[in-house]
């Protein structure tokens, strides 16, 4: 899939046409590279008109700021329309499912996870490194995840711990750890070390038991 293909998917994702000539994809394509490739203060608006094959003055007449630009990226089209939808999709295929452990559940999770990240990694990149700095799109991705996400996660939670899989620590407790062991070895596998050579799958197992051997229920011989 190239760059301009999977922005459109990703742009379309919420089943709603979206409007954007083509000097607009040309333009946040190009923005997507660049804030991902040198982040967004370390941009100018003149580097990615060049990039894009347009006047500067476009990009002012599509959007007022550069930071505008940045959250038409981010804000729009990955949390105000798609997020919704993908959250909803993201539910449906791992949250609406039954499980027969909780070990079983943050294996899919952690799939799920790994495929959307691999296939709209060059967006991603640049939330990623963005999200600290905007609180903006901060507040986007608390709202999506409240709404969609949250209340399912704690009812999977409570359930395993119901059955005794999970040892008795606060709920949210155990989504933040599952949440943040997840997110980690996506950063460092798409992010920080993209370069590696990756065992995916066998790395993916191995933070499936570390997360489980952490949150197992203790028995008093274990101890």
């Amino acid at each position: 899939m190239n760059e301009q293909q999977w922005l459109k998917e990703l742009l379309k994702l919420n089943e709603e046409d979206v409007k954007l000539s083509e000097k607009q994809i040309k333009i946040l394509e190009a923005a997507i590279e660049m804030f991902a490739e040198k982040g967004y203060a370390a941009t100018s608006t003149s580097e990615i008109a060049k990039k894009a094959g347009v006047a500067e003055g476009t990009i002012f007449r599509h959007y007022k700021t550069k930071k505008d630009l940045l959250l038409a990226i981010v804000t729009p089209t990955l949390f105000q329309s798609v997020a919704p939808f993908l959250a909803k999709e993201f539910v449906k295929e791992v949250f609406d499912s039954q499980y027969q452990s909780y070990e079983e559940f943050i294996r899919v999770l952690l799939k799920n996870r790994y495929e959307f990240v691999k296939k709209y990694l060059p967006a991603i990149r640049v939330f990623w490194q963005e999200i600290a700095f905007h609180e903006e799109i901060k507040e986007q991705l608390q709202r999506v995840f409240t709404v969609h996400v949250y209340q399912k996660f704690k009812k999977i939670v409570e359930y395993f711990q119901t059955k005794g899989e999970i040892a008795a620590i606060p709920v949210d407790s155990v989504i933040r750890m599952t949440i943040t062991t997840i997110a980690g070895f996506l950063v460092t596998r798409f992010i920080v070390l993209p370069d590696y050579e990756w065992d995916d799958e066998a790395e993916m197992e191995r933070t499936v038991q570390f997360l489980m051997n952490g949150l197992a229920k203790k028995t008093p011989n274990s101890q």
